[in-house]
């Protein structure tokens, strides 16, 4: 039996895996993709000081770190499977059954999709998977795209598409559904386009950011759109359909009122030979409830979160998560989580010191640093959801203490 076990090597996963093995653990991370990096492979952006952030060289630091110290990494390998044991967990996976004295998900997030009719033509896909194409596979997902939905996901990696020798021709919101919800209003939009205003070329955009009241903004927003690095983000343009007989050859859009109403006779055709749909993302917490985790809803945090504390620790006796599964964030954030929770395990694993209790109070205080010094922010009010979260917690370790 390890010491531990991470399932996801990504940011969060390959950061724990360090810090626990500098502490003297035996691990083992399990992670399905070819490759260990998780979203950071994806990743290419430019800093607000200039400096340009490639996640593959960056996953590349943490893989040498984490294979120097001695941890085992296994990819291409899945789990459909755990059951807690009066020792540990065991894992079972497409290779054999792993058991391990704690355990830590590291698992990530998943798209959400946006089914529009047309949403099954060859030429359609996520965003995510358009990044990891470019970035990762260098390969281009075709010559002219859309992209269908307006989150801090789908303006970054419309960047990164764009980059990549790729024209965008707009970013669109979906036709207005009940399914949608907020995803198809102009209003809602908004909100979440001013929190991306510091990352715009025009000085004069990023001004009037910090202005503007998003219903009124709405109201004003040009038919056409701003443009950010010459990319359209159309807020009052929605995809109603995407045509093609065998693939992708268009998209068919209407304008929109500011509260997502669409505007009779305004219906054009847009050519493009793909089309991306983001839909934001979900914590990937199955694992999480295939363990037994309890969880709680908290929008702000992307969806149904394990319930856990500040150190990462679950309900669940050496059950740990780290990164995305614990509310979306930046992969920054996933890394300084993924520290906390390796000393963490390892403070449990091992005679807990005053020495590693500091080192653990100050990655704590790190991941707050990191939080509030984040580039772009999923969604508002991470901080307050995060500190509710963890009071929960506290309430009902003491209710089962007291019981």
């Amino acid at each position: 039996m390890i010491d531990l076990a991470i399932v996801g090597a990504g940011p969060a996963g390959l950061s724990a895996a360090i810090s626990a093995a500098e502490n003297g653990l035996k691990v083992t991370i399990i992670d399905e993709f070819v490759k260990p990096g998780g979203r950071l492979l994806g990743q290419l952006h430019e800093e607000p000081d200039g400096k340009w952030v490639n996640g593959i060289t960056e996953a590349e630091k943490l893989f040498k770190r984490a294979i120097q110290l001695g941890v085992i990494i296994k990819c291409g390998v899945s789990v459909y499977d755990l059951v807690q044991l009066d020792s540990g967990w065991c894992l079972y996976t497409t290779g054999s059954s792993i058991k391990a004295k704690s355990l830590l998900l590291a698992t990530g997030a998943s798209e959400t999709a946006i089914p529009i009719p047309g949403w099954t033509l060859p030429g359609v896909m996520s965003v995510g998977a358009a990044q990891v194409m470019g970035n990762v596979h260098r390969v281009k997902p075709g010559e002219n795209g859309m992209i269908i939905g307006v989150n801090v996901l789908s303006v970054a990696i419309a960047r990164e598409l764009q980059l990549c020798g790729v024209n965008i021709k707009g970013i669109i919101l979906p036709q207005p559904s009940l399914i949608f919800g907020n995803a198809s209003n102009p209003e809602k939009n908004m909100e979440s386009l001013l929190r991306l205003a510091h990352l715009a070329p025009s000085p004069l955009i990023r001004f009037g950011g910090k202005l503007v009241n998003p219903k009124l903004g709405a109201r004003l927003y040009p038919k056409n759109g701003f443009k950010m690095w010459g990319i359209p983000i159309q807020l009052r343009k929605a995809a109603i359909e995407i045509l093609g007989d065998n693939q992708v050859d268009g998209v068919r859009i209407a304008d929109i009122t500011a509260t997502g109403e669409i505007v009779p006779g305004t219906e054009k055709v847009v050519p493009v030979d793909f089309v991306c749909i983001a839909g934001g993302l979900t914590p990937l917490s199955e694992l999480a409830a295939v363990a037994g985790c309890s969880f709680r809803h908290i929008p702000q945090l992307g969806g149904h979160i394990p319930l856990h504390n500040e150190r990462m620790q679950t309900n669940l006796k050496g059950l740990y998560v780290a990164g995305n599964i614990t509310g979306v964030e930046s992969a920054k954030v996933a890394m300084a989580q993924g520290k906390v929770a390796g000393l963490s395990i390892a403070a449990q694993r091992k005679t807990s010191s005053n020495r590693m209790d500091n080192q653990i109070q100050e990655a704590i205080e790190n991941v707050k640093e990191t939080r509030r010094k984040a580039l772009i922010q999923f969604q508002p009010g991470i901080e307050d959801a995060r500190s509710q979260l963890y009071h929960t917690f506290n309430e009902y370790s003491e209710a089962k203490v007291s019981i």
